[in-house]
């Protein structure tokens, strides 16, 4: 099979698709990588170490989406990119589509077969491919956290671990799972006083006996986020519903009961977010303000750390990679469940329920789109 892998174009976006070894691997299994000239240059991986391994140097976007049977990126195609996907193609990227009709719009008239790293499951119910990035995102949280609550930027002027006669920050995590883990983790780590909000009283067992030491756990009940955010340095929202959008947990109306100059990291930005005055920001302007609470909504958060993402989510995609190539998409997926799971358009149709619910796209099931 043709691999290509194109630079990202996302604002700030300096991770790559494909690692110099996934791409070998590939290779060596017979099939045939182009990569986009910088591709990997963001994250420490220059031409010549693609070239090394056998793989070919394009000379721009366009080429490459050219001659590839798949597209391995990283982010979501950016609208000048879908201009260039076609019927027959695999889009092997994270997609994000609950929050985001026009890039579903797009992957449905190109009629590309796009699988998207964020739904692909596993044996444990869990989530293989995002985890890596929800683990770098959660550890970022509380990093950009605590400079955003800085006075020069903007913030209370509250240290995350305070001083001695000087209580540390409060910080609160709506969701236990791995991004919240993640942040409440590092979060303790650097001094504060956190609460990690969750639904599952069995995650927040599990939370209990491993961090009891660390932080608290609380069921998430309405009130309960009520009281929690109005004493809160730091919010962070960390919830995710597979494949669709995120719930709104706090409202506009409930900012006014917050501290001035407070926080919030919102990492479920990509699924639309779960405070209602969020909107996607980026790294080049990554703060803003509404009501006086300070709003960090990076889109890409993992994209600040690009060499450490890229090998991370290069270790977990490599082997669905290779099995999409070797076998092609349809039997890889008659193979695999957990890689159907993943298949979120084909011929024009889409295929993730989630995302039909939230834009109300009628649903073809992934079942049958391996016969169409």
């Amino acid at each position: 099979m043709r691999i290509g892998c194109p630079t990202e174009i996302k604002t700030r976006e300096y991770r790559v698709g494909l690692t110099p070894r996934a791409a070998e691997e590939a290779i060596a299994a017979g099939h045939e990588v182009l990569v986009q000239a910088g591709a990997g240059a963001g994250a420490g991986f220059e031409d010549a170490a693609y070239q090394a391994i056998g793989a070919k140097i394009a000379g721009d976007a366009a080429e490459v989406f050219d001659w590839a049977e798949m597209i391995v990126k990283v982010k979501e195609p950016q609208p000048q990119e879908r201009k260039m996907l076609r019927e027959g193609q695999i889009l092997f990227t994270y997609l994000h589509l609950a929050p985001d009709p026009e890039q579903t719009k797009d992957l449905l008239e190109s009629g590309v077969t796009a699988i998207a790293y964020e739904t692909v499951t596993d044996r444990a119910g869990g989530l293989p491919l995002l985890a890596p990035m929800s683990e770098v995102a959660g550890r970022l949280a509380p990093q950009v956290g605590a400079w955003s609550l800085q006075k020069a930027n903007g913030g209370r002027g509250v240290l995350m671990g305070g001083v001695p006669g000087v209580g540390p920050a409060k910080v609160v995590v709506l969701g236990g799972g791995v991004v919240g883990t993640q942040a409440a983790r590092v979060a303790a780590g650097m001094g504060a006083d956190v609460t990690v909000l969750d639904l599952s009283l069995h995650r927040m067992r599990q939370l209990d006996d491993m961090f009891a030491r660390e932080f608290r756990t609380r069921y998430s009940a309405r009130g309960a986020v009520a009281e929690m955010i109005a004493e809160a340095d730091m919010v962070i929202g960390a919830v995710l519903i597979p494949g669709a959008a995120a719930p709104k947990l706090v409202s506009r109306a409930q900012l006014s009961t917050m501290q001035p100059g407070a926080v919030l990291v919102d990492v479920a930005i990509d699924q639309g977010g779960c405070f209602e005055t969020s909107k996607a920001t980026t790294h080049d302007d990554p703060i803003y303000e509404v009501d006086g609470i300070l709003h960090y909504c990076v889109a890409n958060m993992p994209g600040a750390v690009a060499r450490t993402s890229t090998i991370a989510l290069g270790n977990a995609t490599m082997p669905f990679m290779l099995a999409l190539a070797n076998k092609g998409w349809r039997q890889a997926c008659e193979d695999d469940e957990h890689l159907l799971a993943g298949l979120n358009t084909h011929s024009g149709k889409l295929t993730y329920a989630a995302v039909g619910r939230a834009l109300g796209i009628d649903v073809l099931s992934p079942r049958l789109a391996l016969k169409v």
